[in-house]
């Protein structure tokens, strides 16, 4: 048997080397980075790729988004994100409801992700967004795919506290907000800083633009660096988004539709018709549409806030038998919020809405878009469609037109290549609801109100839309109109009445230009001291210009002219609905108010012109010397001076300087003299008020010298052994030893240490036992003195 070898020691697991996690897993982490930077940058995008795991995304995101159900790609997710990926800018155009929110959040994460982007490295990915719902929308969306990172988001938008919003944005990679109130931080947040930002993404370019951001968004992008990617995602490519896009965007790729093939642009499985109705009309069709619909999902869209309001208030009243919801821009910010998770959530609903509604807002499962309002273009009506029909699901719109707009909006859409089937609604089975409306606003005086601001804003949606062609003010039957609200009367509109005068008044100017202008001759004075410009017709055109003068010419009466003032011209101005009407009233033109019963009361205007009494001229003076006699040199030199007046407070007229009589100059003098007295004695009472006062602060200011004056002194002498047992004689005086630096606030409060003082009942040492005792020794020691 062979004899064993000495033995080698076992390594126990304690002696063996720890291997470093933390190293490996950055090491693999920095490889699975390097891997998918060089996959991402030679990857070319391919029709039959259709699932997310084909693309070169990190397990992370992939982990999120098969978390959050999404597993193929749509037609603009598949061709975005490859080139997204590669670090370049993108221009992209899809319809509405075909994944552009993915198409941008994917690529935010990922970019962010290999470039290992951490806390301390601030805001690297900024997305705006033109309405608070869809950035709500965005953020949702990107909490759901985005969990498996570490990046912080935050949600920047109005209507929320400025102040938490400022204390969480330092911490911010990634940042959904609206423009108005990101650029309020950027101007005003300290601390919060850009200059890192690796990505900007611009949601619904052609939104933010029409909303009137332009010069917000040329702000914020002063405020953010050169070298960033940006991508740009709207439905609708037109002019302004391009100019948006050659200023924000480096050699962009474009993705998407284009112009040329815009009938792309609408989904197929979405069914469009449109109907011609009157103006009065609308509101019985969208109450039998309701009625009939009550098992579907409905989304009405109107022109104006005020009419959303009125529409919403009168229906929940007349329950219909299915939930009601309003959404528009006049609501609070939790308001709107709380409006929009609940129609996303609920399966059978009317929502009520504004366009604020119609750009990127993902409503599941909406069957109906009806659009009460004709929109004001057609890129308007292709987002307000857009809410139905989305993700290849099946979705109906109905478009209400009016006779006068269906040629200009048929056209409009047209150009965009846009099918709409025109159809017709059988009348019996239209319910009539313009009574149920009256009562309602007899009985409810909110309703009138509601109803008539819902009136007026609607004609000045009409009357501020450009496009004339489809937006017809005049052709409006505004009377039938304010009667379907269930309103009197039509109430008055500032703007309509103006645009009513506008047009006369540009009629009148071309039916003049037409004709042949006689030569305007001096008005010439009758027998009833009128004048023929009172008893005949002015053109409107005429009437309009105040600053004109009748021409001189021969005159036929040997009657001196009359002098017309300007409020002669202004009452004579047949436009002028406010006082002409009245004045005329007032005024008797024919001479007939002396034999008129019918009148209550008339007056007569008194003429503006010369007596002859007062300025004589000849008839054989030239022209020149009248004109000189008239004039106020001579006036002032010929004529009778006038006498200043002055009224009392009974509206007595007297002379500026009047001699008084003698009674009176004495009943004068003595009521001054009575006012003297009572004066003095009121200033005496006042002094002597006064002087008490000044005693009483000049006592205690003595009192605060002396004091003082005291504590100098016990300072001087050093001696505080006296205070010291004084103090502990009493437990309750809150005294704290001089061993402390801060003294206590029993201590300031208490009344300061005086000096030892001697006297009788003190003792051999002469301590007072008590404070109170020390004080009166005090007194007793200043009176004796």
């Amino acid at each position: 048997m062979a004899e064993a070898g000495p033995s080698r020691p076992r390594k126990s697991k304690q002696n063996a080397p720890k291997v470093r996690s933390s190293k490996v897993k950055k090491v693999s982490e920095a490889q699975e980075i390097e891997a998918l930077e060089q996959a991402a940058l030679h990857y070319e995008a391919s029709s039959d790729v259709k699932a997310f795991t084909d693309l070169p995304l990190s397990n992370l995101t992939k982990r999120g988004l098969k978390k959050a159900s999404f597993v193929e790609m749509t037609d603009i997710q598949a061709q975005s994100i490859p080139v997204s990926l590669k670090g370049k800018d993108v221009l992209g155009a899809a319809r509405t409801g075909s994944g552009k929110t993915l198409a941008f959040l994917i690529p935010v994460l990922e970019i962010l992700y290999r470039r290992k982007w951490g806390p301390q490295d601030g805001l690297g990915a900024l997305i705006i967004s033109p309405t608070r719902e869809l950035a709500v929308q965005i953020f949702e969306v990107l909490r759901s795919i985005g969990g498996y990172h570490s990046f912080s988001a935050g949600l920047v938008i109005g209507g929320k506290n400025l102040k938490d919003e400022r204390d969480r944005l330092s911490r911010m990679n990634i940042l959904v907000a609206t423009p108005g109130r990101l650029l309020q931080h950027m101007d005003q947040t300290i601390g919060f800083e850009c200059d890192g930002l690796q990505m900007l993404v611009l949601d619904e370019a052609d939104r933010i633009l029409d909303m009137g951001f332009h010069r917000t968004l040329t702000a914020l992008l002063s405020h953010l660096p050169k070298s960033r990617q940006t991508l740009l995602f709207s439905a609708t490519q037109t002019k302004s988004v391009a100019d948006l896009a050659r200023l924000s965007l480096n050699d962009p790729v474009a993705i998407g539709v284009n112009e040329a093939d815009a009938e792309g642009s609408m989904p197929k499985t979405l069914e469009q018709h449109y109907v011609l109705c009157t103006l009065d009309k609308k509101l019985d069709i969208l109450w039998s549409f309701i009625k009939s619909h009550l098992q579907t999902k409905t989304l009405v869209f109107m022109s104006s806030c005020k009419q959303v309001r009125f529409a919403f208030e009168t229906f929940c009243k007349m329950h219909p038998g299915i939930p009601l919801l309003q959404l528009h821009g006049k609501q609070k910010q939790m308001t709107r919020l709380e409006t929009f998770k609940r129609f996303t959530t609920m399966k059978h609903a009317v929502l009520f809405a504004t366009d604020i509604a119609a750009r990127g807002l993902d409503f599941p499962a909406v069957d109906w878009v009806l659009q009460m309002d004709a929109p004001e273009d057609a890129e308007t009506y292709i987002h307000r469609v857009g809410r139905t029909a989305r993700y290849e699901s099946a979705g109906k719109a109905l478009l209400l037109l009016l006779p006068s707009e269906e040629e200009g909006m048929m056209q409009a859409l047209a150009k965009k290549h846009v099918e709409v089937q025109k159809i017709k609604i059988k009348t019996s089975k239209t319910q009539s609801i313009e009574n149920q409306l009256q009562n309602l606003a007899f009985q409810e005086p909110e309703i009138k109100y509601l109803g008539q601001r819902a009136f007026v804003s609607y004609l000045r949606s009409i009357y501020l839309h450009k496009d004339k062609s489809i937006f017809k003010l005049d052709e409006l039957p505004i009377e039938r109109f304010a009667e379907s609200l269930g309103l009197p009367g039509a109430p008055k509109v500032k703007f309509l009445s103006k645009e009513m005068a506008k047009r006369r008044k540009n009629a009148s100017h071309v039916v003049t230009s037409a004709e042949p202008q006689p030569i305007p001759q001096k008005p010439v004075e009758d027998d009833d001291g009128g004048s023929d410009d009172d008893l005949s017709e002015h053109s409107s055109s005429e009437e309009e210009d105040e600053g004109a003068k009748p021409v001189d010419g021969p005159s036929t009466s040997t009657q001196p002219a009359k002098v017309r003032t300007k409020y002669d011209r202004m009452f004579e101005r047949k436009n002028q609905n406010i006082l002409s009407e009245h004045y005329n009233k007032l005024i008797d033109r024919d001479g007939e108010g002396d034999n008129s019963e019918d009148e209550f009361i008339t007056l007569k205007r008194v003429d503006h012109e010369l007596e002859e009494e007062t300025l004589p001229i000849s008839e054989h003076v030239s022209k020149r010397q009248s004109k000189l006699a008239l004039s106020k040199k001579a006036l002032a030199a010929k004529g009778p001076k006038g006498k200043k007046l002055i009224f009392d407070e009974e509206g007595v007229a007297h002379e500026l300087y009047e001699l008084k009589t003698k009674e009176e100059a004495i009943g004068g003098a003595s009521q001054v003299s009575e006012a003297r007295k009572r004066h003095a004695e009121e200033e005496k009472v006042k002094l002597k008020e006064v002087d008490v006062v000044d005693k009483a602060e000049a006592k205690e200011k003595k009192k605060e010298k002396k004091r003082k004056r005291k504590e100098r002194e016990r300072e001087e002498s050093g001696d505080y052994g006296a205070v010291a047992e004084l103090a502990s004689a009493d437990e309750d005086d809150g005294y704290v030893s001089p061993d402390f630096d801060l003294p206590s606030e029993a201590e300031e409060e208490r009344p300061p240490p005086t000096k030892r003082m001697k006297g009788s009942g003190a003792g051999k040492a002469g301590i007072a036992s008590t404070l109170e005792d020390y004080e009166e020794m005090a007194l007793k020691m200043l009176r004796g003195s």
